[in-house]
């Protein structure tokens, strides 16, 4: 069964940090793009990140470039996202997918995980 298991929310103040954590079992982790996507409160999906099976190849949203890093350890079937300088308007659920375009037409496609809510408040 593939499980893809988020961690590492939370609440943070603003200009602070966060690093989530998305655990893979039930598959060969290593041999697939994946994904970090959220959804703000009241808002639809958005697809934030991706990095490439070998870790090699990153993009990110705008919204985030230079902000957030992508990053994956296949020995450890592991993938993670660095946040720095939150701002309020990074608060969301935040999931990790399988494949590089998880979001089709707003909805879910693939593989994902339950999520993990981020909240960004002084």
């Amino acid at each position: 069964e593939v499980q893809l298991v988020e961690s590492g929310g939370g609440l943070v103040q603003p200009g602070g940090s966060l690093r989530l954590s998305c655990a893979a079992s039930g598959f060969t982790f290593k041999i697939y793009d994946m994904s970090w996507v959220r959804q703000a409160p009241g808002k639809g999906l958005e697809w934030l990140s991706y990095i490439s099976n070998g870790g090699l190849s990153t993009d990110y949203a705008d919204s985030v470039r230079g902000r957030f890093t992508v990053s994956r350890d296949n020995a450890k079937n592991t993938l993670y996202l660095q946040m720095t300088n939150l701002t309020t308007e990074d608060t969301g659920v935040y999931y990790c997918a399988r494949n590089r375009s998880p979001v089709v037409a707003g909805k879910k496609v693939g593989a994902w995980g339950q999520g993990t809510q981020v909240t960004v408040s002084a």
